[in-house]
């Protein structure tokens, strides 16, 4: 199973020097850690912090691998109460292609 390294590091290669996202985003994955999306800088950046975002993603950890894997449905996970956003929903929308492995 990987971790929050290896998954930053999958992001972080997703993400590029331009993710298209225009804005920040971050994941809160619990105990696990963050993972904070700057879509709004030139190049992009992806890091561990935890820092304010136009839009939080919240969701535990075995959530995340699974929709990650494609074994979840992101709208599923949502509906269910399994993926909650605070923010900009539709910065949300645009990152599920950058978080599938």
């Amino acid at each position: 199973m990987a971790d929050l390294n290896q998954v930053t590091e999958h992001i972080r290669g997703a993400v590029g020097d331009n993710s298209g996202l225009g804005k920040t985003v971050k994941l809160d994955l619990g105990d696990h850690g963050k993972i904070y999306i700057d879509g709004a800088s030139v190049p992009n950046t992806v890091t561990n912090e935890d820092k304010p975002a136009d839009a939080t993603v919240s969701m535990a950890w075995d959530d995340f691998m699974a929709l990650s894997n494609g074994q979840l449905d992101p709208m599923m996970a949502f509906m269910q109460g399994k993926l909650k956003i605070a923010g900009d929903m539709m910065i949300a929308q645009k990152l599920a292609p950058l978080l599938k492995r």
